[in-house]
């Protein structure tokens, strides 16, 4: 494959995986905690930090989206933002380990923020690699 090509199935990967987070941050923002059910009651507190964390997380996606257009230079960015995403997902991991095991929604988040997330930054790396490579010299034949 060559590098244009792997660096576009990057940029689709990365979009398309941002589909369902922006769908959650969205909620969040819009509806509270409540899109995730109907608790007798939420407190306003409750409320009103979920929505400014679905905030943080709305501006998160953001960035992410910032990074595909030139996806291969993006190396720095992508992985600040990576690592946000893993301490994220490692505090989701506490969750389901001291609380219990959530909604499938939020079991593809963690999939998402300790597998999705780590991989796209590690293919990422390799593209930007094949773009930082200097093309062979003509004269020498291909040798370098």
């Amino acid at each position: 494959m060559s590098p244009a090509v792997e660096k576009r199935a990057l940029q689709i990967a990365v979009a398309l995986v941002l589909v369902l987070p922006f769908t959650a941050a969205i909620a969040g923002i819009a509806g509270g905690p409540k899109f995730l059910g109907r608790p007798p009651v939420i407190p306003t507190d409750l409320d009103s930090h979920f929505r400014y964390v679905s905030g943080l997380f709305l501006a998160m996606l953001l960035a992410y989206v910032s990074c595909i257009p030139d996806i291969e230079r993006k190396t720095d960015r992508l992985r600040l933002l990576g690592f946000l995403t893993v301490v994220g997902g490692l505090a989701r991991l506490g969750s389901l380990v001291m609380v219990g095991v959530p909604s499938i929604g939020h079991q593809v988040g963690l999939l998402i923020e300790l597998g999705i997330a780590p991989a796209i930054l590690l293919w990422q790396a390799r593209v930007a690699r094949r773009f930082e490579r200097k093309p062979r010299d003509a004269a020498s034949g291909g040798r370098s």
